[in-house]
């Protein structure tokens, strides 16, 4: 049914966008929440891609269930709260581009998501599943990716992580950490970001770490997105590594890690995950690098995806 699935947050990120008059910050209502950005990647690569989660009944909730329709993503998952408001999150820009994020979800509505609000038939003839743990903070919408997680498995899903760890969301560390361990016995696919697989594994080495995960965890296909020093691939016994696409105009790094993956997954589907080579991961990396380099030069992310011939324009490749 589709090529991709996946359920978790859906929020507003508030991003600054200069300053009134009066001296006073002024913020743009962007779209976005991670699993969204993943899908909006795919998209714009030519994959049919579907979310499941839930937003509240207000003014914001259906502005981001028509920003889904119009990047085009199916919203057959998506379900109103009458109750619960919207998540929103305040995005603070640094001035080298990186952000931290304050959250107001205390509930919010994403974590309303029952278990009996997830729809078997979407995982019919999908081929992927994709989630992070922001959809693992609370229930009952904890439960709710559990029942998302069987339903993948059942249907023979190949099934995607990347922690997206969000420190605020979490009552302690350790049950973020427990969280994060339960989604890697999930996945064959995990994306993790440089301080994530430190903090997780304890080891500085990006390789030590690598290895700490697969001494407990049988993932084919490991990548470590590094930031400002790129990213690498651990499949079987190879390493790629590619490196990043530093612009002089970037605006802030929101969406980057969302974009990465989108690509990585959509490489994937096209060539399967069986018999990689070093070069076809180097390959991967590169255009993933290539994407994310080029959100950061736009506010948000959900709306604002690059399309492949302008990815393709960075490399050089047309």
């Amino acid at each position: 049914m589709y090529d991709v699935v996946t359920l978790g947050e859906l929020l507003i990120d508030f991003t600054q966008n200069g300053y009134s008059s009066q001296g006073n910050g002024m913020f743009e209502a962007n779209p976005g929440g991670a699993p969204g950005n993943v899908l909006a990647m795919l998209n714009r690569l030519g994959h049919k891609t579907a979310f499941i989660g839930k937003v509240g009944e207000d003014y914001f909730g259906h502005l981001l269930a028509d920003t889904l329709k119009e990047v085009g993503i199916d919203t057959k998952g998506l379900v109103f709260d009458k109750d619960v408001r919207t998540t929103l999150a305040l995005v603070h820009t640094f001035p080298d581009g990186d952000r931290d994020f304050s959250f107001y979800r205390n509930p919010g509505a994403d974590m309303m998501l029952t278990p009996e609000e997830v729809p078997e038939e979407m995982f019919e003839g999908t081929r992927l599943f994709h989630f992070g743990t922001i959809s693992m903070t609370d229930e009952p919408v904890r439960s709710a990716t559990m029942r998302a997680l069987e339903l993948a498995k059942k249907h023979g899903c190949l099934i995607s992580f990347d922690p997206n760890l969000r420190p605020p969301l979490w009552k302690s560390m350790d049950e973020a950490r427990a969280q994060v361990l339960e989604g890697l016995g999930w996945c064959q696919i995990l994306k993790i970001s440089d301080n994530e697989i430190q903090w997780l594994t304890g080891c500085e080495d990006f390789d030590e770490g690598v290895d700490w995960i697969r001494g407990r965890f049988d993932i084919p296909l490991i990548l470590v997105s590094m930031g400002k020093e790129g990213s690498r691939a651990y499949y079987g016994g190879a390493v790629a590594e590619a490196a990043p696409f530093i612009t002089s105009d970037t605006v802030e790094t929101t969406g980057a890690g969302d974009t990465f993956c989108g690509c990585v997954l959509s490489y994937i589907l096209n060539h399967g995950l069986e018999g990689l080579t070093e070069a076809e991961l180097k390959e991967m990396l590169t255009f993933a690098n290539g994407a994310a380099s080029r959100i950061t030069t736009r506010k948000g992310a959900l709306k604002v995806m690059p399309t492949r011939e302008e990815v393709e324009i960075l490399l050089g490749l047309a």
